[in-house]
């Protein structure tokens, strides 16, 4: 089958047309502008990538079938077209994975609203390191494993980033209701995504749709420390395992500590020890996103009669995701972190984790709020909460929106809270300006220094830019 991806540059979009290519399907593809490192990974297997969108084009090709990619709506010509002459069958990506790869498959799904990209790579990564053939699809870049899809042995389990976001501008439901679960994992669960979701309420409701779609013989892990998963509860269809570092966890994590090297913590099942980890990885929430993972590996493989003989092997070495925690520059003066998180509880986590990890630095703070929740004036007081956890704070340029009814952020009084609070902050119109206030800031201090930048986006490249001055010899 010759299949079209409209938007294949996107992580999601080209890792699922690799799939597809390497199922035995004709691939091409379609986006605007096409970056590495997508467009070399598509070129280096023969996948065609076409620059821009043209009705002609698109009829010339021929495809059998049209994946459309949830970034386009309506007025895009070639979605006008589709929906016009009816003349190629067109689905969403989640809608095709289902179709092509998830269908027959013993899905591990991973969902909550942070940790997803991390605790997928390591299930999977655990699997493979098993021994195991499993599938994957991971929606972000993972260092381990070494490519982020992989389709496996067709008896083998499928981890697949289980997306709360809707699937495309003509199926509104989230992403994972097409992903067939056997197992589900729900790490956490807080408003986001302030472009689809009214509130917390209508969040919960797509959670609550997708474990009525667990079989009887198939598992939902919880997150037992979060009141908004345990709000989900009770379920009496499907068996439930609590996770986390209450007495009452069957799978709980015990003795976590911060140390030189990163952290370690011991995972006992049903009040047994069952793995003692050390690892580069830091904060409890990497903790639970192992214990998750390892759960999840170990259920897939075993059984729940056995999960004591799943040993976990590689955990230690696993090196994460980029950009996740990691590590842009390191110096005897200074360290560059950079870190998707976005959301305040993602930013205060890793700035707690990152504080204990290098606890005599002095802690800078660099904040995009640009995604669709983080950049609205409703998470100005969260984020300030959050942002506290620094010393000093540099906030970037709010990413405009165009939607009338949500109130963009106003980063200067988000500024002024902080430095109400006594965290020295700068709010500035442009992430230019945010470049060249870092600077100022890490010039002025002859101390040991520890950057942080948190973006869900580039931060128009001012981490490659100050990372770059630093290696000049500035610093």
């Amino acid at each position: 089958m010759r299949i079209y991806f409209l938007g294949i540059a996107g992580t999601a979009m080209g890792n699922a047309a690799l799939l597809l290519r390497d199922l035995g399907h004709e691939v091409i593809g379609s986006d605007r502008a096409v970056y590495p490192p997508m467009s070399d990974m598509l070129l280096q297997v023969g996948v065609e990538v076409l620059e821009g969108y043209s009705v002609d084009r698109l009829q010339e090709l021929e495809p059998d079938l049209v994946v459309i990619g949830n970034a386009f709506s309506r007025g895009n010509e070639e979605v006008e077209f589709l929906l016009e002459s009816r003349s190629i069958p067109f689905v969403s990506l989640p809608g095709v994975l289902n179709q092509f790869v998830l269908s027959k498959r013993q899905n591990i799904v991973v969902t909550g609203t942070h940790g997803k990209t991390t605790t997928t790579s390591l299930a999977a990564y655990l699997l493979e390191q098993s021994g195991a053939n499993p599938g994957y699809l991971i929606g972000g870049a993972p260092l381990d494993p070494d490519r982020g899809w992989n389709n496996g042995s067709a008896d083998a389990p499928f981890v697949i980033e289980g997306d709360e976001y809707d699937s495309a501008f003509f199926d509104k439901r989230s992403k994972f209701i097409h992903y067939a679960p056997h197992i589900v994992i729900l790490n956490n669960l807080e408003f986001d995504h302030a472009d689809i979701f009214r509130d917390l309420e209508d969040v919960k409701r797509s959670f609550d749709h997708l474990i009525r779609l667990i079989p009887r013989s198939g598992f939902l892990l919880i997150n037992e420390d979060d009141s908004n998963v345990l709000s989900l509860l009770p379920i009496n269809w499907t068996r439930v395992i609590r996770v986390g570092v209450s007495e009452s966890c069957e799978l709980r994590i015990t003795k976590y500590e911060t140390n030189s090297k990163g952290s370690k913590f011991d995972l006992e099942w049903k009040n047994r020890r069952w793995l003692s980890v050390e690892w580069a990885m830091l904060g409890l929430f990497n903790a639970r996103n192992a214990a998750m993972a390892c759960l999840a590996s170990a259920l897939s493989l075993l059984g729940e009669d056995r999960i004591s003989d799943f040993q976990a092997s590689g955990i230690e070495q696993f090196r994460g995701v980029q950009r996740r925690q990691q590590i842009r520059l390191e110096t005897d003066r200074l360290i560059a972190i950079e870190d998707f998180a976005h959301h305040p509880t993602a930013i205060k986590e890793i700035l707690e984790s990152v504080r204990a990890r290098y606890p005599n630095s002095r802690l800078i703070a660099a904040f995009e709020p640009r995604s669709n929740t983080s950049r609205l004036e409703i998470m100005r007081a969260p984020l300030c909460e959050a942002l506290s956890q620094a010393d000093a704070v540099v906030i970037g340029a709010a990413k405009k929106s165009p939607d009338k009814y949500n109130e963009i952020m106003n980063t200067e009084a988000l500024a002024s809270d902080l430095n109400a609070a006594g965290i020295a902050a700068i709010a500035n119109l442009s992430n230019e300006a945010s470049l060249k206030a870092l600077i100022e800031l890490c010039a002025d201090d002859s101390g040991q220094q520890l950057v942080v930048f948190l973006t869900n986006g580039s931060f128009d490249g001012i981490i490659g830019q100050f990372v770059d001055h630093c290696l000049r010899g500035s610093f």
